[in-house]
């Protein structure tokens, strides 16, 4: 019958708390007592307890190493299980944001009541339209009248974008803000959304695209980032790939807004780098000269420069020279 290999442990626990050295000082203690109280080592045949401490150890190291097998197998095993019912949930969870949206039909009384608020958004928007057109033509100056450029371009809204009859876009030097607002309580898995570097698609599942067109410049498309607000509003954020340029359209099938007409708030300026900020300040006054028809920064530092020249050497004769 085999003893249980189990019944010396707390024993052999209580010799090892005594051993500060680890594993190498308690043999040294079995094996110092095997040698001073039996004859382990000079009772038998030459050679015999180098043959009797190998297989023991042999058969202990191969036990040891077996069940160290086990254990791992079974968690890897415990592992693949585990990432199986992920993966499992995943696709269920994606199979469910993929469901075609359920359409909730409305009542007469709230037909009635939603087709009233729309009539009433459509008698607001030729008065505030009209409004602002006739606002724009009297800041409109005679070189505005006289530029072929800004014919038929609008006034910029209050975010330096445009507010369209679907939506409403803003803008800063780094991204642009897009807002569209939904007729309907929806989820995100209602939507489309589709973000490329040069295009954009924005709808509903089954409804033609709010919008599917060109985008004015490239964006980052890691950068760029979308949500649902309430069930009833699409925020989308545009990060610019070109971070100097004002964008004049979302699409390239939207009117043209009046870049000229930017005028970028103070706290947004200030939040660039310093070079960035330079470069932005340097490229607003030339705009701004140009249009005036002084000389940019660059044809100022020229000039500046020449003039003091010419007061050192008042002995030369400048008069017939001619400088670019």
């Amino acid at each position: 019958m085999s003893q249980d290999p189990e019944r010396f442990d707390s024993m052999l626990l209580a010799m090892a708390q005594q051993h500060e050295g680890g594993v190498k000082e308690l043999l040294g203690t079995i094996v110092s007592f095997l040698a001073r109280k039996t004859d382990f080592f000079t009772g038998g045949k030459e050679g015999e307890w180098e043959k009797v401490v190998k297989d023991t150890f042999y058969t202990h190291a191969k036990k040891a190493k077996d069940e160290a097998d086990k254990i791992k197998k079974e968690k890897l095993e415990a592992e693949k299980r585990l990432k199986e019912i992920q993966q499992k949930k995943e696709q269920e969870r994606l199979a469910k944001d993929f469901e075609p949206a359920s359409v909730t039909e409305l009542t007469e009384q709230e037909a009635e009541e939603l087709q009233e608020t729309i009539e009433k958004e459509k008698k607001k928007e030729p008065e505030s339209g009209s409004g602002e057109a006739s606002g724009n033509e009297e800041e409109k100056t005679p070189e505005e009248e006289d530029d072929p450029e800004e014919k038929g371009k609008i006034k910029p809204n209050a975010g330096n974008g445009c507010d369209l009859e679907h939506y409403r876009w803003t803008q800063t030097l780094e991204e642009v803000e897009l807002r569209v607002p939904l007729r309907q309580t929806l989820r995100p898995r209602d939507l489309t959304i589709i973000i490329n570097k040069r295009h954009l698609k924005v709808g509903i599942k089954g409804q033609p695209f709010i919008i599917d067109g060109e985008l004015d410049a490239d964006v980052k498309i890691e950068e760029s980032t979308w949500v649902l607000q309430d069930g009833r509003n699409i925020l989308i954020n545009l990060e610019k790939v070109n971070q100097m340029n004002w964008w004049s359209r979302l699409v390239t099938t939207d009117p043209q807004i009046s870049t000229k007409k930017i005028n970028p708030e103070p706290s947004k300026l200030s939040d660039l780098d310093g070079e960035t900020r330079g470069l932005v300040e340097k490229m607003m006054y030339d705009q701004r000269q140009k249009e005036m028809g002084l000389p940019t920064s660059d044809e100022q530092k020229k000039q500046d420069v020449l003039k003091k020249f010419m007061e050192q050497h008042p002995e030369m004769d400048f008069s017939k020279c001619k400088f670019n």
